[in-house]
């Protein structure tokens, strides 16, 4: 049959649906000598031809030749046999061993004397072996043909009419074999006979049919077999030479036979596994021609001389890496050309493989896990199968499986710290960094792409958007504004690290954002308060001593720490040695005792400087006025004013002497309470001196020590009924060396500027 011929159809035969060939992985297997022979159409399940056979090729003279195949089916694993006889066709001729045959027949032989000729072969079997022999017609010999119990024909030439060697000395005649095919096919041989003197025995073997047995391994030379026959006769009739009547074109080149000796030699490779069995004839001819033959049966015995193959069948790969225990991921198949026990096989696996295999159908093993994988831990495995033969010594051979796991996004970011702190200076650049998150993802590609986002929030009532930015892809964390320590010192933020998996797995961490001080607040003076373009002015008792507290500046710095460390600085003054100021607490003292040699008016210059770096500052004016008794102070209306500012003074004076009035008898309550209690010195003024509680910003910070704002003051005021008579008493303090004062005495800033000079600016007195 020529190749691509349908010899059958295993979907029909099987009950198989056709479209269920593919998705199963339908395939033929065979062993390697039949596997180039037939295949399967997986569209129609018909089994073709994929090259023409020859079944004297491959089964030579037996009765039945049938090749043997597997169909393998997967998912679930099914194994049938196919089994394919090969019906003989008349393709082969007879042919005879020689195509001259030469006989030397005595001319003294009898009429019916028989002379063996060797019969021609066939290399089909059956109808379509040789079935006839015709000889040429001639006057002296017939064809005699008999068929032996083996199955083979004994054919002879019977002499008919007595040769006459001086009338003829050579006779020539066709013998020709016919078969029974159809057409039939024949082969001829020319028959040469020379008529001799007579010789009357032809040789004798000593046995029919000769049996030996060899090991396929045997090596070139060995003697199989030695055939022996011996002549009556004498002399060169007695001489007895052997050669082969038949034998196989494969036996040719196997067996080699020694014409004098009858050894049959091995000079070939032998098999069991392609040729377990030889047969041949041996003919054994005397001098002058008669001759006898005999049969050869030589069988070849197996040695374990071939290792275990392995086939890889089916893999699945790579494997997902959540795959549960006992999975299928691989189908084996296991050959050995061997018989018998040298073709059992055993296969192991290494121990270290989540890996095992189970035995199915025949030879057929599964490669299934046992148990969990993981890609993070162990991305590929080289799993080494092992099969071993029964043979002695066993024969073991083995194969690499590579399997890759596949990845599956069973692993969230990790980062590698549990929380992340970031420190920056306030009035920082929007778009400077403040620190980075590292987050790692163990898996694979876009299982393992880890992207970072802030998680919405709110800090001081605004999106947390609105301080900070994330860069997706590196972790670094930007500041989105400029910051101010003193609106907020710190804040928390969360930032989610998310990896591209499906779904997508995420972990959160906190980041800690500290904000440092810098110094970009220059100090406040709350006291003497800059009230336009007014100035305080204080009343100092000419008895003051030398220490006695005068007045206080207070003062505050919105920063912290050391940039709100406050110092105090007389920069300026009237009298520099009259007056000093407390270098951190702003206390301004009189540094000895006050004589009449000091001018009345004192004008103090103070500055305020913080501890920052560089360090800011603030300045005031202090204005101070020496005098035992308001009386005498103004007289100021008799120093030159500006006419603008003399009515102005005259309603301050007007009330001075109301408000004087008001208090007397609230006064003198007062002073009868406070005399009962404790008595102390005072002395007497028209007016009291005190420093007020100040107004404290919101967000200001005050360090102890460092301020001026924790410092308490009680000063009492003491009035007589006459308003410009009336004298202020000064009481100590709760502080030892403080100048105690309660009151403060304003006027309008008309009635001091002619006092003190051309100033910025304008004086002003409280009073209560």
């Amino acid at each position: 049959m020529r190749p691509g011929s349908i010899v059958g159809n295993v979907a029909k035969d099987l009950g198989l649906e056709v479209g269920k060939l593919s998705s199963r992985k339908a395939r033929i297997d065979t062993e390697d000598k039949y596997q180039q022979y037939c295949d399967i159409d997986l569209n129609t399940g018909n089994v073709v031809l994929r090259k023409r056979i020859d079944r004297e090729e491959l089964c030579g003279e037996k009765v039945s030749c049938m090749l043997q195949f597997e169909l393998v089916l997967e998912s679930p694993l099914e194994l049938h046999r196919i089994s394919l006889l090969i019906q003989d066709v008349n393709d082969n001729s007879p042919v005879f061993p020689r195509d001259n045959i030469k006989l030397e027949i005595s001319e003294s032989a009898d009429k019916g004397a028989r002379y063996r000729v060797n019969e021609a072969h066939d290399a089909d079997i059956g109808l379509n072996t040789v079935k006839q022999y015709n000889l040429q017609k001639n006057e002296h010999f017939v064809l005699s043909v008999r068929e032996d119990a083996d199955g083979s024909k004994n054919v002879e030439l019977v002499l008919d009419k007595e040769l006459d060697r001086e009338k003829e000395h050579d006779l020539n005649f066709v013998l020709m074999a016919v078969d029974g095919g159809n057409p039939q096919r024949s082969g001829t041989a020319i028959i040469h006979v020379t008529v001799l003197d007579a010789n009357d025995n032809a040789p004798v073997f000593d046995q029919a049919v000769y049996k030996a047995s060899l090991p396929e391994n045997s090596a070139l030379e060995t003697v199989a077999v030695t055939v022996s026959a011996t002549d009556a006769d004498e002399g060169v009739n007695g001489e007895v030479t052997y050669g082969f009547s038949r034998i196989s074109d494969r036996a040719k080149h196997v067996f080699s036979l020694n014409s004098k000796t009858g050894e049959i030699k091995v000079i070939g490779p032998l098999d069991f596994e392609s040729d377990s069995k030889y047969e041949m004839r041996i003919d054994a001819k005397d001098g002058y021609g008669l001759s006898s033959d005999s049969k050869v049966i030589i069988d070849i015995t197996d040695v374990n001389d071939n290792a275990p193959v392995i086939y890889l069948k089916s893999v699945t790969n790579p494997i997902p890496e959540n795959v549960s225990p006992g999975t299928e991921v691989g189908i084996i198949n296991v050959q050995d050309r061997d018989s018998e026990n040298n073709r059992q096989v055993r296969c192991s696996i290494q121990q270290n493989a989540p890996f095992k295999l189970v035995p199915s159908i025949k030879n057929y093993y599964s490669l299934v896990t046992t148990g969990q994988l993981d890609r993070e831990l162990v991305s590929d495995y080289n799993i080494t199968i092992t099969a071993t033969d029964e043979g002695s010594p066993p024969l073991s051979s083995s194969k690499t499986v590579q399997l890759s796991v596949a990845d599956i996004n069973d692993n969230p970011p990790v980062f590698e710290e549990q929380s992340y702190s970031a420190s920056v200076s306030e009035n920082n650049k929007p778009g400077s960094t403040l620190c980075s998150v590292t987050a790692r993802d163990p898996d694979w590609r876009q299982n393992g792409t880890v992207i970072y986002s802030l998680l919405a929030g709110e800090v001081n009532g605004a999106p947390v958007s609105s301080y900070l930015s994330v860069n997706g892809d590196t972790g670094v964390i930007h500041a989105v504004r400029s910051f101010d320590y003193e609106q907020f010192r710190s804040f928390k933020v969360h930032v989610m690290a998310r990896d591209n998996g499906s779904p997508p797995l995420s972990s959160n961490v906190t980041v800690s954002v500290f904000i440092s001080d810098v110094n970009d607040n220059s100090p406040q003076i709350l006291y003497p308060a800059p009230e336009g373009n007014s100035f305080m002015t204080e009343l100092v008792p000419k008895a003051a001593h030398g220490g006695s507290l005068v007045s206080k500046v207070i003062a505050v710095d919105a920063d912290s720490g050391q940039n709100a460390w406050l110092s105090y600085h007389i920069v300026k003054s009237t009298d520099p040695g009259l007056f000093t100021i407390g270098l951190h607490s702003g206390e301004i003292r009189t540094q000895r005792d006050i004589s009449e040699s000091d001018s009345m008016k004192q004008n103090l210059i103070v500055s305020v400087k913080d501890n920052g770096q560089p360090s800011l500052s603030a300045t005031c004016s202090m204005y101070l006025l020496i005098s035992d008794n308001l009386a005498e102070v103004p007289e100021l209306k008799d120093i030159s004013y500006d006419e603008k500012n003399s009515k102005l003074t005259s309603y301050l004076i007007i009330a001075l002497v109301s408000v004087s009035t008001f208090f007397l008898t609230f006064i003198i309550i007062i002073l009868g309470v406070r005399f009962c209690r404790r008595r102390k010195p005072r002395l007497l003024f028209d007016g009291a001196v005190a420093i007020p509680s100040a107004y404290l910003p919101p967000n200001y910070a005050d360090v102890d020590g460092t301020g001026t704002l924790r410092s308490t003051y009680n000063y009492d005021a003491y009035l007589t009924t006459g308003s410009r008579t009336s004298d202020f008493k000064f009481v100590t303090s709760y502080n030892d060396n403080t100048l105690p004062a309660d009151q403060t005495l304003r006027k309008s800033p008309s009635d001091f500027a002619e006092v003190f000079g051309d100033c910025d600016n304008s004086p002003e007195l409280h009073f209560q």
